[in-house]
Formats: C-alpha cells, sequence, structure tokens
C-alpha cells in the first residue's frame, strides 16, 4: 500500500539547513506503517534535501563550502534578467541558489523497520534552504505494510462475520459460502478511503457502513447468479445451483434488508438515501439488462445504461457514503461521486474483457450464452471480418463449439484491446475527477483503486 502526505516547512535564513527527522517520523507513526521506505522529494529547485549528521560547527562548514561554491555575491547568466524571456516582476536573483541546489539531492529515500526510520547514529534528515526565508513543501510517499491499514480491513471481515453469525441458517449458510470464498472487496474499500475526507472518521462506524455495502453487493450477487443460471461463483456453487431458485431469490432479498436496516441504525439519513438510492439503481439495471438480453449486438448507449446502474451505482456510493458518514464537505461528496461512477464502469469493462480469460475463475462463455450487453461483443460485431460470422453463429442454437467460435473470433477482431484501452481511459479519468481535493492521505489509495481495477486479468 502507498501513501502520500505533504510537510509544509517555513524557512528563516537565506541558508539554512533544517532537520526534518523528528517531523518525518512523526508522518511514520501517524501512517501506522510498520516497515517499507519513506520518499521525501523537495518541490522546490532551490531546497536541497541531505542526510547527514546534526552538529552546528558542521553545518557551519557545509554553508562555508557552498559560499565558496557559489558566492552569494557572484556574477550569474541566471540573474541576467534583460537576456531572459518572460521574466515575472517578482523574480529573485538566485542564480547562487540553483547552482548549489546541483550539489545537493532533489529528494531522497529512507527505509522504515518496526514503525522506525533506519538511520545511523550521527544521521539526520536535512531539508536544505538555498533562497529564503520562504514557505516551502515537502511531498512525502509513504510504502509499505501499514497496521492500522490492515486493522481497518479486519475491523470489516470481523463485522460481515458477525452480521452473518446472528443470522438464520437457511440465509446465512449460503451467504457465508460466498462471502468467505472471498472477493476484491473494492466497495468496503471504497467506503474506507471515503471516510479519509471527512472530519469524523470513525472506525467502528465506517467498518459497520463497509461491512453493509458489501452484503448488499453480495446480494446482487446471489440474485445475478440465479438470472444467469451460473453454477459457479468464486469457486463455490452458487446459492440457486446449490440450494436452488427459491432459496436464491429468498436470500439476496433478506440481505438487502438486513443491509438497508444495518445502514439506518447508524443514524445518517444522508448515507440512508445515498444508498437507497443505489439500490433502486441496480434493481432498474438488471430489469433493463434482462430486457435487453438477446437483442445483440446492443449499442455502447445501452450497454453503459446497464453497467451504470447494475455496477457503477453502487461504487458511486460507497465512496460517497463514507465521506458522508464523516462529515465530508459537499464539494468533495461530489467529487467522489464522479470518481465512483467512472471506476465502476471501467470495472465492468475490465470485467467483459477477464470473461474471456481462462483464469477468470468464471464459467466460460457466460455472457455469450446469455446473449448479455458486452462491450466486447458489441466493438467484434462492427469489425468487417469477424462480425458476419457472429452474427450467423448468434443468430441460431448455440452448443459448446459455437461458444468457443464466438469467443476466439471476439478476441481476434482487436475487440479486448479496445475495451481495454476504453477502461484504461476510464480509470485515469477518475482518478483527474479527484484533482484539487484534499485527501488526506487517501491519494495514493484512490489512484492505486483506479488502476488496478483495470489491470487485471482475473
Amino acid at each position: 500500500m502507498i501513501t502520500g502526505r505533504r510537510l509544509d516547512i517555513a524557512t528563516t535564513r537565506a541558508t539554512e539547513f533544517i532537520d526534518v527527522t523528528p517531523r518525518l517520523q512523526a508522518e511514520v507513526e501517524r501512517s501506522r506503517m510498520s516497515n517499507g521506505r519513506l520518499f521525501v522529494q523537495s518541490l522546490h529547485t532551490t531546497m536541497g534535501l541531505l542526510v547527514n549528521e546534526n552538529e552546528p560547527l558542521l553545518l557551519g562548514d557545509f554553508e562555508s563550502l557552498l559560499e565558496r561554491v557559489a558566492p552569494g555575491g557572484g556574477v550569474y547568466l541566471h540573474d541576467d534578467f534583460s537576456r531572459r524571456a518572460a521574466v515575472p516582476d517578482d523574480e529573485p536573483a538566485n542564480g547562487h541558489a540553483h547552482c548549489r541546489q546541483v550539489f545537493l539531492s532533489p529528494a531522497l529515500t529512507v527505509l522504515v523497520e518496526d514503525g522506525r526510520l533506519l538511520l545511523g547514529r550521527w544521521q539526520a534528515v536535512f531539508a536544505v534552504e538555498l533562497d529564503g526565508p520562504r514557505q516551502r513543501t515537502l511531498a512525502l510517499q509513504l510504502d509499505g505494510e501499514f497496521a492500522g491499514a490492515a486493522a481497518r480491513r479486519d475491523l470489516v471481515e470481523l463485522e460481515l462475520a458477525r452480521q452473518l453469525a446472528v443470522d438464520p441458517e437457511a440465509v446465512q449458510v449460503p451467504m457465508r459460502r460466498l462471502v468467505e470464498a472471498g472477493g476484491k472487496r473494492v466497495r468496503p474499500l471504497l467506503v474506507t478511503l471515503g471516510s479519509r475526507l471527512g472530519p469524523r472518521a470513525d472506525a467502528l462506524r465506517t467498518a459497520t457502513l463497509a461491512a453493509a455495502v458489501e452484503l448488499i453487493h453480495a446480494a446482487t450477487l446471489v440474485h445475478d447468479d440465479y438470472v444467469d443460471e451460473s453454477p459457479t461463483r468464486r469457486g463455490q456453487p452458487t446459492v440457486a445451483a446449490q440450494e436452488g431458485a427459491g432459496r436464491a431469490i429468498a436470500v439476496g432479498d433478506y440481505y438487502f434488508a438486513k443491509a438497508t436496516r444495518v445502514i439506518a441504525e447508524l443514524g445518517d439519513a444522508a448515507v440512508t438515501s445515498t444508498i437507497a438510492e443505489a439500490m433502486e439503481a441496480i434493481c432498474r439495471a438488471e430489469v433493463d439488462d434482462v430486457a435487453l438480453r438477446g437483442s445483440y449486438p446492443g449499442d455502447h448507449g445501452s450497454y453503459l445504461q446497464v453497467v451504470r446502474g447494475k455496477t457503477a451505482a453502487l461504487m458511486a456510493a460507497a465512496c460517497v457514503s463514507g465521506a458522508q458518514l464523516a462529515g465530508a464537505a459537499p464539494p468533495a461528496v461530489d467529487r467522489l461521486r464522479r470518481y465512483g461512477e467512472l471506476l465502476g464502469t471501467a470495472f465492468q469493462m475490465a470485467d467483459d474483457v477477464v470473461d474471456y480469460s481462462e483464469t477468470s475463475g468464471k464459467p466460460a462463455g457466460q455472457d455469450i450464452r446469455q446473449r448479455t450487453l458486452s462491450l466486447p461483443l458489441i466493438y467484434a460485431h462492427e469489425d468487417h471480418e469477424v462480425g458476419p460470422q457472429i452474427r450467423d453463429l448468434l443468430n441460431g442454437e448455440l452448443n459448446d463449439a459455437d461458444v468457443s467460435r464466438v469467443a476466439e473470433l471476439v478476441k481476434s477482431s482487436g475487440a479486448l484491446a479496445r475495451v481495454g484501452e476504453e477502461a484504461r481511459g476510464l480509470a485515469r479519468a477518475a482518478v483527474h475527477a479527484l484533482e484539487g481535493v484534499e485527501l488526506n492521505g487517501a491519494a495514493a489509495g484512490f489512484d492505486e483503486l483506479a488502476h488496478s481495477a483495470v489491470d487485471r486479468v482475473s
């Protein structure tokens, strides 16, 4: 996991060595990183970074050395503004500072072990001001193992187990089989990341909301598997396949209702409304999806209409509800909603591509057999060479050989690459939607999730 920070520094002298070691250590502790690496980068061309001994006489020697190398009163072409174009009125004469920076580093990496910066006995990390006094900023990224992140994931898993433990066995057993089979837990992660944007984040309440959102997602899968007549999900028998269609409908309905109650008991009307609206969108999209089946090849607009309801709506609601529960500002909530909508659409497109992978873990050719709206099929239909062959095959009864042949034609058409590129473009747009929002250290999490959602094969 990667998380980002910013460190603001106010310098007081023209040349100054600021020991930032204690503040960097505080950031490590704040992030609860146990082991990994801390990357530090100066965002200014006249502030460098240095690892050395914090001893006053030695620091004086360093400053004298810099003065000899690039004297403050020297002549520098950089300071001849008559020879430079478009120089702002407040441009400082600081050629000496730029030259001095050549002898320093703009960035450095410090290892972290057991929650402590790994530095030698006499080592310290300095930010070196070369043209002060100024307001300066260091960018930090922490990459490694975070006790806090693991704890938040564990809280969600514990809450899922707790919610299931109190349910009647008839619904608990099949749902537990699905939940314990794994899954990416993308929606709980979105709830958790969204909660980072508000001032009232509460780990236990966030975990309760995240678990409820995951139960809603699981309930949609139970219903989808019944409608699609899928025999397996995540390597386990589906509820419809093992317990029957009637039980599948009851299990899905039960957990829709239970999750709604759990969320309502959190006592936040905005959160309850957000989730309720997403559930409405899911149901509407399911109706549209079933109605459009068999209307091959379908079109891009109809496909997006279904995807925005079936997949994107709950992802957007996960982002938004987590932020609302933590009291995030409305402008940030609106940006999160857009991020979730774009991410959800990209995620489903990537899933469509994954369906053609032998390592997907899903029944082979399920979308083809059901003639479900699928973007690879839509794009392959547009291909002049393979499109007619696909149409001929899908116009008749499909046996296993026909399904395999359609899949081969889709792969040969270049449609998978086209869908993959479109998904990656939406993932980039999702990250862009959060630009300018104060993400309180969650920026790297949102970025990593967006890109990992589309760069997968199973």
